[in-house]
């Protein structure tokens, strides 16, 4: 039997504007290795407010399957590729089967230490960031 943390999972979600965005951004978390999975579903509508106007657009979601390890890991490739000025990055813990959560472990490559900092690749603190896409 595993110890209780080796069977969590971190499962994160975000949103982008197109399914075509949404495979970049994946495309880049698979790339880096932090993530085993991440799944793609269309046709959402988002309603909220930002800048004190209410918006409504289309996007496309994206559930991120991770380890708890590379949650700042994950920040920093948000601060780095995210096209939206202030992206969602809601995160929750799960607990996996020990089948999927071995999957994941050999999938996935928890970053160095110094790697989990949010900073630019200039090395300045990373920008604030918005649900619409950055101009």
């Amino acid at each position: 039997m595993h110890e209780p943390e080796a069977l969590d999972i971190l499962s994160v979600t975000t949103t982008v504007g197109s399914p075509a965005a949404a495979k970049d951004l994946a495309g880049q978390i698979l790339a880096a290795r932090l993530a085993a999975c991440v799944q793609i579903d269309v046709g959402h509508t988002s309603l909220y407010r930002w800048k004190g106007e209410l918006r409504e657009e289309p996007e496309v979601r994206l559930v991120i399957k991770t380890l708890p390890g590379c949650e700042a890991a994950l920040h920093a490739l948000f601060d780095r590729h995210h096209p939206y000025e202030l992206p969602q990055f809601l995160a929750h813990r799960m607990r996996a089967s020990e089948a999927y959560a071995a999957w994941a472990r050999a999938e996935i490559v928890l970053p160095a230490s110094g790697a989990q900092d949010r900073t630019s690749p200039a090395g300045e603190p990373a920008p604030p960031t918005s649900p619409t896409t950055a101009a």
